[in-house]
């Protein structure tokens, strides 16, 4: 395990892109361990796919080829110093790039000349132990504060910026709430559970409050592999786009995914780890459950909470696929479509084996089982043509339902 210097300005971790809205907060799940994190931000998408080719094989997932680009682009801007920088890659621990990713990317810095640059990671499956961030109560804490901030940021801001009267209202009350929340993680105040609740409750409030036009808009569900779900960058601005066609995006927070790997990653046999992913799935269901109660006091949408989704998907969706976003990804289609949200636009990464297993072999049995629903998928990909990409989204946009 890297042994770390106490002083915090001699260490600096660099996180790829893949959490746009989490990570300005979950950053401070590593505040009081020697160094500062820095979410890298770069999102010039052609430069950064140029340079991570220059790495990584045209054949290998279009996240890594994304990741790989932003870290050196960074680390050649000469603001890091490369013997006191990390590079932290999170990884589920499974299969494709959930344990690859840390490999190829010790191999990308060696050939581009930054060997001295190392890599951490940080999971709960004993995946590369020696080089792995150690999870500590405080860091879960922050960890589970960061995470469902992040969550009900994010479904707010998507069903409040379509609507607004004034043009970035949204965005600006966004950046207040990161700004305070920041504060208490960085602090390390107010982590109860109790002012969660009521953070919950003052966020949802808040957001409701913005002058909004009275208007209805089709809403398009995103349902993606977690990369390109989350990522502006690896999914091309799609919100952005939905909402210029005149449309409202859907995207599921984070934390359901969160309790899907929890669920299908527990120790088969009952131990003293199978003990603490339970008692870490139980407390994520209560605090999922409050955050989805005070989101519809306040007349925002939500999906069902994991326990429903996961019960609702059972016979349509085969919980047997546990790879990446497995069956995760046919569940949160099927909830979009119980919720009156029938046009669902799936994303896939290429080269995304598990996304291709368990996403495109469900689809066409969903379809089947939901004629008056429209899924389409699109594929992000280092030589695809954007201009297909986005044809495919206004093509279900324009799609007429059957009643």
């Amino acid at each position: 395990m890297y042994k770390i210097k106490s002083n915090r300005e001699e260490n600096t971790i660099l996180i790829p892109a893949t959490l746009d809205m989490h990570f300005p907060l979950l950053r401070f799940m590593f505040w009081t361990k020697g160094y500062r994190c820095v979410p890298l931000e770069d999102d010039d998408e052609f430069l950064v796919r140029e340079e991570g080719l220059k790495y990584v094989n045209y054949d290998i997932c279009y996240p890594f080829v994304l990741m790989t680009g932003q870290v050196v682009r960074a680390l050649r801007s000469g603001k890091y110093d490369p013997k006191k920088t990390f590079i932290l890659m999170p990884t589920a621990g499974d299969a494709c790039r959930g344990a690859c990713y840390i490999g190829l990317m010790q191999r990308s810095l060696r050939n581009s000349h930054f060997e001295d640059v190392r890599v951490m990671t940080i999971n709960v499956r004993h995946v590369c132990d020696e080089i792995s961030f150690p999870i500590t109560l405080d860091t879960a804490i922050r960890g589970l504060f960061g995470l469902f901030y992040g969550d009900i940021l994010l479904l707010c801001t998507n069903q409040t910026r379509p609507y607004e009267v004034n043009k970035g209202d949204t965005d600006a009350l966004c950046k207040r709430w990161m700004k305070e929340l920041s504060t208490d993680l960085r602090l390390g105040k107010h982590l109860t559970l109790h002012h969660m609740k009521k953070n919950f409750e003052r966020i949802a409030k808040s957001f409701r409050e913005i002058p909004q036009r009275d208007e209805k808009r089709q809403i398009i569900g995103l349902a993606a592999e977690f990369y390109v779900k989350y990522c502006a960058l690896g999914n091309w601005n799609v919100i952005n786009y939905i909402e210029e066609q005149g449309c409202e995006a859907h995207v599921n927070g984070a934390s359901w995914y969160g309790l899907y790997y929890i669920d299908s990653h527990k120790p088969k046999k009952w131990n003293a780890e199978r003990v603490g992913f339970e008692a870490a799935k139980r407390l994520m269901m209560y605090v999922q459950d409050e955050m989805i109660l005070a989101l519809r006091r306040n007349g925002f949408h939500c999906l069902s909470r994991y326990k429903t989704m996961d019960k609702n998907s059972r016979g349509l969706v085969s919980h047997n696929l546990t790879v990446g976003d497995g069956w995760l990804l046919g569940a949160e289609t099927i909830d979009y479509i119980k919720h009156g949200i029938r046009k669902i636009l799936c994303i896939a990464p290429f080269g995304c084996m598990a996304n291709v297993c368990a996403g495109r072999g469900v689809y066409p049995n969903l379809r089947r089982a939901f004629p008056k629903a429209a899924i389409t998928v699109v594929e992000t990909d280092s030589s695809g043509l954007k201009l297909n990409y986005f044809n495919r989204i206004s093509m279900l946009i324009d799609q007429k339902l059957p009643k």
